[in-house]
């Protein structure tokens, strides 16, 4: 029985949620059933640190699970968050905030000509999805093993017992009818995708792929696949539809489409363009784009979609970004924390306890029981999850905040500093220990 007189204050605030909310959280990985324990409560943020409600500051490594580019509360997002919401919080009407914004992500985006905002990365992909649909007059959706698109009916797959094949649902809820449209194949593996088009290549509407799949651990895939994937979808006439809500305007100016030069049809997009505001955006090829309502026959709408504080914070955050080049000091933090753990991850693998590395940009992964980073979400070592969990615990009490699941990625933003890289490493060094 818990000692109420002794918890913290984090503890008995979970006490408090949970008897309101299911698992005490609005999204399920807050409640940390993965890695055990009571999630701590944030209090506050600046730059890179957290300060939670017992008083702890942490180095935070989440950053909201990506949009935080550029650290918590930084002063050109506030400052634009708190000039438009002196000026009305919602107009559920056109307003220049919004298209400052789509000119913006139109400008940078090498894929979208035309761009319309929703609220959450899920709508995005879900709004892409039926936009797909409709243009190809077909119903069929694939998806990869492990990747994660949001939680829509159609995406919430996981994969079946063969090669390819149509997925069985990961959620309760989803009917039979929706999950058997959609196939779920595996990662880096051109044999499956040659399977699944000679036999469903004439009824799939559109494969969903992140250009690095980024929710299922950071499983950067080989360009030599990527460029079957392309080429297979076009000779079918499906629609590719490459998901950056994650890395869009995190991996460089274009994301990963423009750092690749990559030729998707569709492209979600969303973290970034919100500056830690709860933002969306699908756009495409005018010729896709036009078929949206009330241009076209597809239906989508959202009263708060174009919200100008959201609009406002996400045009402050990309134009930091581009005025203090802030994609190659990105790239030189990513470079920076990589040669600091590579020591660290050698000496484990000596010790014959090993973890690999995996790092694009700004984001980057640790896969324990490894010693080379996975590129299929079934290589990952089921192993590794048990020991993550006294990692991260380790890492929390030395002030260090990773995400709470061994299957999320980390988050480096441009707060960060030499000097916190430093402090970082050292306790990464020593929870890796305490770990074994």
């Amino acid at each position: 029985m818990t000692d109420i007189a002794n918890e913290t204050r984090s503890a008995e605030l979970y006490r408090r949620a949970c008897a309101v909310m299911p698992g005490g959280v609005s999204s399920p990985v807050r409640a940390y059933r993965s890695v055990g324990g009571v999630p701590p409560f944030f209090a506050s943020a600046s730059g890179c640190r957290v300060q939670t409600e017992d008083g702890v500051e942490l180095l935070d490594f989440i950053g909201s699970w990506g949009p935080l580019i550029l650290g918590h509360a930084h002063p050109a997002v506030v400052e634009a968050v708190q000039q438009a919401a002196a000026r009305g919080t919602s107009f559920g009407a056109p307003c220049v905030a919004e298209t400052e914004l789509a000119e913006k992500v139109v400008e940078l985006s090498p894929v979208a000509d035309e761009v319309r905002f929703v609220s959450s990365g899920t709508e995005a992909t879900m709004s892409a999805l039926r936009l797909a649909r409709a243009v190809t007059g077909r119903d069929g959706l694939v998806k990869f093993d492990g990747c994660y698109h949001g939680h829509a009916d159609a995406f919430l797959v996981k994969a079946g017992s063969g090669l390819a094949t149509f997925g069985e649902s990961s959620s309760l809820g989803v009917p039979a009818a929706v999950s058997a449209l959609t196939g779920v194949l595996p990662l880096d593996d051109e044999s499956a995708l040659d399977v699944w088009f000679a036999e469903h290549g004439a009824t799939t509407a559109a494969v969903f792929v992140e250009g690095v799949p980024a929710n299922c651990g950071l499983l950067s895939q080989r360009p030599e696949w990527l460029a079957k994937l392309r080429d297979v979808t076009r000779e079918h006439g499906t629609l590719l539809v490459v998901d950056e809500v994650i890395t869009g305007f995190r991996l460089g100016p274009g994301g990963f489409c423009g750092r690749e030069d990559y030729d998707a049809d569709l492209v979600t997009y969303g973290k970034v363009i919100g500056g830690g505001l709860p933002v969306g955006a699908y756009g495409g090829r005018r010729k896709y784009m036009e078929r949206v309502s009330p241009e076209g026959g597809v239906y989508q709408a959202g009263t708060l979609s174009g919200n100008p504080l959201c609009m406002a914070a996400g045009t402050a955050a990309l134009r930091v970004l581009e005025e203090e080049d802030g994609w190659a000091r990105l790239e030189a933090l990513g470079a920076a924390w990589e040669a600091r753990m590579r020591p660290l991850l050698e000496r484990e693998c000596a010790a014959g306890a090993p973890v690999a590395m995996r790092r694009e940009a700004s984001l980057f992964w640790l896969c324990f029981d490894a010693e080379q980073p996975p590129r299929r979400f079934d290589a990952i070592p089921a192993s590794g999850a048990e020991r993550y969990g006294r990692f991260f615990h380790a890492l929390l009490e030395r002030g260090v905040m990773f995400a709470p699941s061994a299957y999320e990625v980390g988050f480096l933003n441009l707060a960060m500093t030499e000097n916190d890289l430093d402090i970082a490493a050292e306790r990464v060094g020593l929870a890796l220990e305490a770990s074994r």
